[in-house]
């Protein structure tokens, strides 16, 4: 069970939840947080293997029954939303606003502060949430993340077929490293003081295209790769006939067709954990073993 005594006093440790661990963001903000020490609770939907120095609560968002028991006690949580609709977090609200922590909230550079709507269902989301915790009066600090370089682990089993990456297009945007967007959420979680500001954009240092990723990609593989666009009516087919939902796929191919391209680049990263953001020639280089199988060439 956890733990439901409140650290106190400006020297004792605090207690922090993560969201969203079992993720490629989720799982490095942890390990961060423990190599700092941190006591740590993660919200998970299935029981996984007792990890030391971590509690963890078993449950989901959107029952508030579970996420009650993962807030007791807790000083900061890292809230990443997983869903495309903002409906069901009323609950996760309500139960934030009883427990109080700090709230740290993962969001998206996408969002267009000026706009009515957003331009897909995924920034849309991210805008209502972070409304929402507003509205509530729980003062969230936001951190609204670029593309991450992870997703990128999405083209390992086509490169282990062949040279070629085939997929939706996306505009330019300042492809960030998600350990990068890591130590920055870590940063936050276990400042001793609130930032100077409540939203910070975290971006990677260039602007890149997919094709851009791809070619660097291929020269850190010593490989040459190209990227293919597919078109929306393709990539969907491609996509529901691969097992995602519906809504997913739908989600992914607006942001692809309406999502405006980016030339910002900020220096977030750099104020919140005292280094520049890496490059996403670096991350391929640390990355390089998940790609680097020889490819299958066909006869």
């Amino acid at each position: 069970m956890p733990d439901n005594t409140r650290s106190a006093g400006p020297r004792s440790r605090p207690l922090i939840l993560v969201t969203g661990a079992a993720g490629n963001l989720g799982r490095e903000v942890v390990t961060r947080l423990q190599a700092d020490g941190a006591r740590l609770r993660i919200l998970v939907r299935h029981q996984t293997a007792p990890r030391a120095g971590i509690e963890s609560v078993v449950g989901d968002l959107t029952d508030p029954a579970s996420v009650r028991e993962a807030l007791a006690g807790i000083d900061a949580v890292l809230l990443l939303w997983p869903l495309l609709d903002s409906t069901a977090a009323h609950d996760l609200i309500e139960e934030l606003n009883a427990a109080a922590p700090r709230v740290i909230y993962l969001s998206t550079t996408a969002i267009d502060d000026e706009a009515v709507r957003q331009p897909d269902p995924i920034a849309q989301v991210h805008a209502d949430m972070e409304a929402l915790l507003h509205a509530a009066g729980l003062h969230p600090l936001v951190l609204r993340s670029d593309t991450l370089a992870s997703n990128t682990r999405g083209w390992a089993p086509q490169l282990r077929l062949g040279d070629v990456v085939s997929g939706l297009d996306i505009a330019r945007t300042a492809v960030v490293d998600e350990r990068d967007v890591a130590d920055a959420a870590a940063a936050v979680l276990l400042a001793h003081h609130e930032p100077d500001q409540r939203l910070y954009v975290l971006t990677g240092p260039e602007v890149l295209s997919r094709a851009d990723q791809v070619a660097q990609l291929g020269a850190v593989l010593r490989r040459r790769l190209r990227f293919q666009p597919v078109p929306a009516d393709l990539a969907r087919s491609q996509m529901l006939a691969d097992g995602r939902p519906e809504p997913l796929v739908e989600a992914l191919i607006a942001a692809s067709v309406r999502r405006p391209g980016s030339d910002r680049t900020t220096d977030h990263i750099e104020r919140l954990t005292g280094r520049p953001p890496g490059t996403f020639t670096s991350w391929a280089t640390d990355h390089a073993p998940e790609f680097n199988s020889a490819p299958i060439r066909g006869r």
